[in-house]
């Protein structure tokens, strides 16, 4: 999230919460495709962390940004943390270790999204490699410890290093060494929120297996394809996971706001202070009984941040986040956004994406959830492979598309953004098992190679 949320209405009634939420609904004619991107700076010479400060520093590299695509900063403290498109809705932020994140504006179509990623990588690069800075598209630094990593300037990310410690086992390292490509999509009613959001999160898995991408820790293999996936599973528990309540019966927003009033807040901002609140939950906060701020209630920003606080593999806010995929490079970025537009916004392929997981159990797909970072298409739900499930959704993704017939000045339509997966899926390896295969051979047992192999 590239900044904080500023509006100070205060709220008065959980109806308001709902409301809020459900401000997001859109009639299909205006549905539209945001894809969020991180990755990784490094220095080209050396292939070490890049830190904030300095000539050739994080900070440098966003006040060249802002030179050239005159974007407004988003300041903190007197440091520049990130860049806002006014006229477009896009967003630069950082995350935690200097991970440089794109929040991409709100487009019609798959293709606009590969346009605005090409756009954003030259122009990145016209800033970054006379900084001597690359940047890597993998899901988890591959060579770094957490103690190297620089951390950035932001208040709220020093309440959560805090605090994660408390609550996992992995939260610093999800914090400092992961990296994820993410899509939001809309619904255009509750009901169409609820089945998107079943769908999705039954299928999170799966996207999990094709974008599978961070098998190396440290410089060695850590034993599973997607270490970044296994992070999220021993990070907060509390704000994270499969949600299953979103499986049962009367799910929709006032059930969302429930869970989302009893998960623990981090972080109260109020001017340009971050306060910490970290541990108390939101609903305490909605009845003025918050031990740091006794009496005061929350804002409609207050509750906005929150929202941005909840990790669940599929999050709710006025749209609807896949999160459960690694950072990959560039020529893969658009096959996620293209992978879920064609399963969730064609009518035909959601339908038929349902009559797959409808049968599923919550442990069931708890197993699965659990399984795939190590396993990936060699995960099993129901007597079934994951492989057989993902080719199957891949089928349906590609018709989908195909349906949507959002065709390009080639004649093209969105499904050739799947190409990358359809290779996956034809050899029957993911990304890191490619990786994995290198490392052991070319690579002779070094990581080195992938600053080369996977940069941007």
């Amino acid at each position: 999230m590239a900044r904080d949320q500023i509006d100070m209405t205060p709220l008065q009634s959980r109806d308001e919460l709902v409301a809020w939420i459900e401000a997001g609904v859109k009639p299909e004619s205006e549905f539209r495709i945001g894809t969020e991107h991180e990755k990784t700076p490094f220095t080209l010479e050396g292939h070490q962390p890049v830190p904030y400060d300095g000539a050739k520093g994080i900070g440098a590299l966003l006040e060249g940004m802002k030179l050239l695509l005159g974007w407004e900063p988003i300041m903190e403290r007197g440091n520049i943390i990130g860049l806002y498109d006014v006229t477009g809705g896009g967003a630069i932020s950082l995350e935690p270790g200097g991970q440089f994140e794109l929040s991409g504006a709100p487009v019609e179509t798959v293709h606009q999204t590969q346009s605005e990623l090409m756009a954003h990588l030259a122009q990145v690069r016209e800033i970054a490699t006379p900084l001597g800075i690359g940047f890597l598209g993998l899901g988890m630094t591959p060579s770094w410890s957490r103690e190297q990593i620089p951390v950035m300037p932001k208040g709220r990310y020093k309440i959560m290093r805090n605090y994660m410690p408390k609550v996992g086992k992995y939260g610093l390292d999800m914090m400092f060494r992961t990296c994820t490509v993410q899509t939001n999509l809309d619904f255009s009613s509750e009901a169409d929120m609820v089945k998107k959001l079943r769908v999705s999160l039954a299928l999170q898995p799966i996207a999990t297996a094709l974008f599978a991408n961070s098998p190396f820790t440290e410089g060695k293999p850590n034993g599973f394809l997607s270490f970044r996936s296994e992070i999220w599973r021993d990070t907060d528990n509390a704000r994270s996971g499969m949600i299953p309540f979103a499986f049962e019966d009367g799910m929709g927003y006032e059930r969302y706001v429930d869970y989302a009033l009893d998960v623990p807040m981090y972080f109260v901002k109020r001017g340009d202070e971050y306060i910490d609140v970290s541990g108390s939950s939101f609903r305490d906060f909605f009845a003025g009984k918050n031990r740091i701020l006794p009496g005061e209630r929350p804002t409609l920003s207050d509750w906005a941040n929150h929202l941005s606080t909840i990790f669940p593999e599929v999050r709710l806010k006025r749209y609807l986040e896949m999160r459960g995929a690694d950072g990959v490079p560039w020529g893969r970025l658009p096959a996620l956004p293209a992978f879920w537009v064609g399963l969730l916004y064609d009518n035909d392929s959601l339908d038929a994406a349902w009559d797959i997981v409808r049968h599923w159990t919550a442990p069931e797909r708890q197993a699965l959830r659990d399984d795939v970072p190590r396993f990936g298409f060699k995960s099993r739900i129901k007597n079934r492979y994951l492989f057989e499930i993902a080719k199957e959704c891949l089928i349906l993704s590609h018709a989908g598309l195909r349906r949507r017939g959002r065709i390009d000045h080639l004649g093209r339509d969105e499904s050739r953004f799947l190409e990358p997966l359809e290779h996956i899926i034809e050899t029957g390896r993911s990304p890191a098992e490619e990786m994995l295969e290198k490392f052991n051979g070319p690579w002779k047992g070094s990581v080195e190679p992938a600053y080369q192999e996977y940069a941007f």
